[in-house]
């Protein structure tokens, strides 16, 4: 219904919000009164922790956290449509039909729960543009292409035709971006957009989403953790906490001159690359306002070797027609070798499919290698049959990336924690044992009656690394463990694995694409590209003296916390990353490297020999115009 004519003024005001959520327990408030304004063209971040209520605000003007549970008990939501102003708050559902998806685009953070599971690609993505664009279908899958081509997807055309489970999770989200955009919203809200991308992918979706508002007027409401982003994207910054608005203000301001105690906590928290310049060795962070924190010690090298990897190759077969016959092999992991010392931190980092997370599980045989050797402690894991190999795996354990996905929702945290010591018959006082690394992770004894849904996200991480040490493992292989936690949960969580390994004497191989996060943890780093180590050395030398062109393309899309240093869409000179689908006859060089200082190598040839020949670009192309069906292939390799 309108409400005035407006002149220039805000393209959305939220003013006095309060959302209450009924629970079995009792009325929850999400929002209290929270009120901002988004002009035409700017972007306005939202930011605070898990649970502050930035997702609660941004589906309330979506009206979509009625569909949650939760109802809009005071407020209005005004938003500007051509010549008059709605109150969204009190709009009939037809009408937000009509606003969803066309007037308000919403990019949302989980693309899985997102996208339909038995749609295309192109179903979904185009769906908005027919219902409300009035387009043909040629016209739509037109337009579909382009902004896939857009969001750096490869073969564009090809994925319109496939489902969201042959996706990888990175590029499953840069379609929900897409699909986002495809109507040319007036207010795109942007809900983590960003998390599950890596650095230079991200620096690219930012860029084109900065572009988008300059030249289309587009608002844009960005809801993040990651404070650098904020830094690079906002005009204005909202900090909530608790549901309440404490503190709003110009990013120059907030960053400047932040006034709220929580708030100067929130910047202190952010990983800063560079912070570890000077300093060889990793050391935790201090945290703003935490109390009885001891102070920060670096933990030394060891020079122990505890972890040799020769020659590890994991290729994936790619298979087509009725007979399933092998066509081609995507080359996930190629010749892969360095040594993890005991207490130390090995951090692999690289763009999604660049063979990180393929690597670790090559390690631990939760995939089995195609050639290589790894030895852990004296002996070659990759010789071991089934039953030595369980022996084997008390030694090495793993953090996964998600800690709901890798806890069970049906089963109390502490069986959950228990389950390991079950296994291998360590019975003996095992409530005390659990009940210690409890204590160890710093959780509440209390959260071993609850179950997974009912902690935060920071919480199950802590859980997961309490079920890791259940053994008193060796090696822990940390996949992504920190990259979707906010960042003060993330500091706590990184001092915490410091802790343990400066205690324990732990050694960690940290995969990672948060080149902050690395440079803080890492005594030596890896950098892969397209399954090949292209440079490794100790994290001081290969951070502060980059001879790689990939490793200094990583760093230069790295955001800075710093609203006066932004990157210009210029800046961002990136080469395409090529397929790691090769034909059967490919039989690719070994690596060599140069060393160009004590311990630091890189991978011979400007981009480590990867140009590949013109016949062998044919025979891809034949492979995939004979129709191999890529998706039978893991798809955390593809193309990502």
């Amino acid at each position: 219904m309108p409400l005035d004519t407006p002149g220039m003024g805000p393209l959305v005001a939220i003013d006095d919000l309060r959302v209450e959520f009924e629970t079995s327990q009792g009325t929850v408030v999400g929002v209290e009164d929270v009120s901002f304004a988004i002009a035409p063209g700017e972007t306005v971040a939202v930011v605070g922790e898990s649970g502050s209520g930035k997702s609660v605000s941004s589906l309330s003007l979506m009206r979509l956290v009625e569909f949650g549970g939760g109802e809009i008990v005071r407020g209005t939501l005004r938003f500007r449509r051509g010549d008059e102003t709605i109150d969204l708050a009190t709009a009939d559902e037809r009408l937000m039909r009509d606003i969803r998806g066309n007037a308000i685009g919403m990019i949302f953070q989980e693309p899985m729960t997102t996208l339909n599971p038995v749609f295309t690609i192109g179903r979904q993505l185009t769906e908005g543009l027919r219902v409300h664009g009035g387009v043909t279908r040629r016209e739509a899958e037109a337009r579909a292409t382009d902004l896939l081509r857009q969001v750096r997807i490869p073969e564009p055309e090809r994925r319109l035709r496939q489902y969201p489970h042959e996706l990888s999770g990175g590029m499953r989200q840069r379609v929900v971006i897409a699909m986002a955009l495809i109507c040319e919203p007036r207010l795109l809200i942007c809900d983590e957009p960003t998390t599950a991308l890596d650095v230079t992918i991200q620096a690219e979706i930012l860029a084109l989403i900065d572009r988008l508002k300059r030249e289309t007027g587009t608002a844009v409401m960005f809801i993040t953790h990651d404070m650098a982003v904020v830094a690079q994207m906002a005009d204005r910054v909202v900090v909530m906490y608790r549901g309440n608005l404490v503190e709003t203000g110009t990013v120059t301001e907030i960053f400047e001159n932040p006034k709220a105690d929580y708030t100067k906590a929130l910047l202190a928290a952010v990983p800063k690359l560079g912070e570890m310049q000077g300093r060889p060795d990793p050391e935790p962070m201090r945290i703003l306002g935490a109390e009885d924190q001891p102070e920060p010690r670096p933990i030394p090298r060891t020079g122990v070797p505890l972890l040799e990897v020769r020659g590890l190759t994991t290729r994936f077969p790619v298979r087509k027609g009725l007979f399933r016959r092998t066509v081609a092999n995507v080359h996930a992991v190629e010749d892969l070798t360095f040594t993890l010392n005991r207490g130390e931190t090995l951090s692999l980092v690289g763009e999604s499919g660049c063979g990180k997370s393929s690597a670790g599980r090559s390690i631990l045989r939760l995939v089995e290698p195609t050639s290589g050797s790894v030895v852990m402690d004296g002996t070659d894991v990759t010789a071991l049959g089934p039953s030595q190999m369980r022996g084997e795996r008390r030694e090495m354990q793993m953090i996964f990336q998600d800690p709901f996905a890798s806890l069970n929702p049906t089963r109390r945290l502490f069986e959950q924690v228990a389950e390991p010591l079950r296994n291998y018959g360590l019975t003996d006082a095992i409530d005390d044992r659990v009940r210690a690394l409890f204590d160890r992770v710093h959780l509440p004894r209390a959260f071993m009656r609850r179950y997974p849904h009912e902690l935060s996200g920071g919480q199950r991480q802590r859980v997961a690394i309490a079920r890791a040490l259940a053994l008193n493992p060796k090696l822990i292989v940390a996949d992504e463990a920190v990259s979707a936690l906010d960042v003060s949960v993330q500091a706590q969580v990184l001092n915490l694995m410091m802790e343990l390994q400066a205690d324990l004497g732990l050694a960690f191989l940290f995969i990672s694409h948060d080149m902050a996060v690395v440079e803080r943890v890492s005594h030596h780093v890896a950098v892969m590209y397209l399954g090949r180590i292209v440079e490794i050395g100790p994290r001081q030398a290969v951070m502060e003296d980059p001879r790689h062109p990939y490793t200094r393309q990583l760093l230069a899309a790295v955001p800075v916390p710093d609203p006066r240093v932004r990157k210009l869409e210029a800046d961002l000179d990136f080469k395409p990353v090529p397929s790691p689908i090769f034909d059967l006859s490919y039989d690719p060089a070994p690596s060599e490297y140069d060393e160009v200082a004590p311990g630091h190598r890189v991978l011979r040839g400007e981009w480590g020999g990867f140009e590949r020949s013109d016949d062998l670009v044919r025979a891809e192309n034949a492979i995939r115009e004979d129709g191999a069906l890529l998706g039978d292939t893991p798809r955390r390799v593809l193309y990502d």
